[in-house]
């Protein structure tokens, strides 16, 4: 059903203001918005509900899900090292599939409707599940250099020429250079070449931790974001992950070069990475938008989660309380998220944009008294809430009911490959 309308919902504006109105999808687009009563042949009621556009998880690992809860509480390159690296090595295709498919589950489930996914290998089954789900996708293939780096470049190289603007362009591919301290400059300037060629951007881990900070320092004398910039890597247009130890000078860089950066509140506070100058960051202009990591590393894909803390963590970081205020966490979930995945006409509920909407039912008792949806969808509510999600017109859950997936049967090979991966 991909004409029907949403009839007296509580919206969420552009402005951040809210208003009861009805919401037109006519294909994959927001054909209009009305006010008073409406008649048609197809009507989804949106009373006690609350439309938002479609949430954008701008950087995750989604089929790490394999590994949530595998090794917690431990510092990033100990936990990346000695425990996360060594059994992605034992990861196989159908393990990469059945991880993906559960974190669909789960984003759908929570009402996101685009990911951005750094992994590999095997990113064409990530592919293979966004098309099955209905989901957006911006997908990126993790390019170490010493790890078969030229043929991991080369495999990126290939998804970005197989699957780029697949299932009806709801899939991108991006170039996935890890970070400066697995992809050295020489390394990053192959990456420079291939995306130049394809007019592909970059997705790369940027000033995650300190230590990556004085290890830069220490071996080219420069801070990450500057060593990056001589490469050119950044004039291709980059999605930086995480950018949570920030100069001054490098924060000019990455307003300059129009950076749009993934902020991972829940994953940084849980490996201890530290707090992201966000309102620095958006102070210069700089798209902000909201990632979860990886499952293993958060341990969920939970969006209205990281908006609650984001909006939380800006407050306690500037002792300020009107730092990033509700509607803006609601933003950078939201639009800044799809401009930060480069999506055209997705992350506002306007007219002529992608039908990419989420109904929040607002019954349940969190939700009372109704005084202001949008302060209560990032204070108060939990994912639960997410009632109805509909992208590109197509409705993918309905009174909390998948349509797309079979959730049943993805838990059951997911259970089977998490047994197989984790035994002795």
């Amino acid at each position: 059903m991909n004409n029907f309308v949403i009839s007296g919902v509580k919206m969420l504006k552009p402005s951040g203001e809210v208003e009861i109105a009805n919401i037109f999808v006519s294909g994959d687009k927001i054909s209009k918005i009305t006010r008073g009563e409406v008649t048609h042949d197809h009507i989804i009621d949106g009373k006690n509900k609350f439309a938002t556009p479609g949430l954008v998880n701008a950087h995750t690992h989604a089929s790490m899900t394999l590994l949530r809860s595998y090794s917690d509480d431990k510092s990033l390159m100990d936990w990346l090292q000695k425990d996360i690296w060594p059994i992605e090595d034992k990861m196989t295709r159908k393990d990469i599939y059945c991880g993906a498919a559960l974190a669909a589950v789960e984003m759908i489930r929570g009402g996101t409707t685009a990911f951005a996914d750094m992994y590999g290998p095997c990113m064409e089954e990530v592919a293979k599940i966004v098309d099955e789900s209905g989901l957006r996708g911006s997908l990126s293939q993790g390019l170490i250099s010493f790890a078969d780096g030229d043929k991991k470049l080369a495999s990126n190289v290939e998804l970005y020429k197989n699957f780029h603007g697949a299932a009806d362009g709801r899939i991108q591919i991006m170039l996935g250079p890890h970070a400066i301290y697995t992809c050295p400059p020489d390394y990053l300037k192959k990456v420079v070449v291939e995306a130049e060629k394809l007019g592909a951007e970059v997705h790369m881990h940027m000033n995650e931790t300190k230590t990556e900070i004085d290890d830069c320092l220490k071996n080219y004398g420069k801070r990450p974001f500057e060593v990056v910039a001589e490469t050119g890597l950044l004039d291709c247009g980059m999605l930086a992950a995480h950018c949570v130890y920030l100069s001054d000078e490098e924060i000019e860089i990455i307003s300059k070069k129009n950076v749009r950066v993934a902020h991972n509140p829940g994953s940084n506070m849980k490996l201890a990475s530290g707090i992201a100058p966000v309102t620095k960051l958006l102070a210069k202009n700089v798209t902000v938008a909201l990632g979860t990591d990886g499952a293993s590393s958060n341990n969920n894909l939970d969006m209205l989660e990281e908006m609650r803390l984001a909006a939380l963590l800006a407050k306690v970081d500037t002792l300020n309380p009107l730092a990033v205020p509700a509607a803006q966490a609601i933003q950078m979930a939201t639009e800044n998220g799809a401009k930060a995945l480069n999506l055209a006409n997705v992350g506002r509920l306007e007219e002529g944009y992608k039908a990419d909407i989420v109904l929040w039912d607002m019954s349940s008792v969190e939700w009372q008294p109704n005084y202001n949806p949008a302060s209560l969808l990032v204070y108060s509510a939990n994912s639960a809430a997410a009632d109805t999600v509909i992208v590109d017109g197509k409705i993918l859950m309905q009174g909390r009911e998948l349509k797309t997936l079979d959730e049943e049967k993805i838990i059951a090979e997911f259970t089977a490959c998490a047994e197989r991966l984790t035994k002795n």
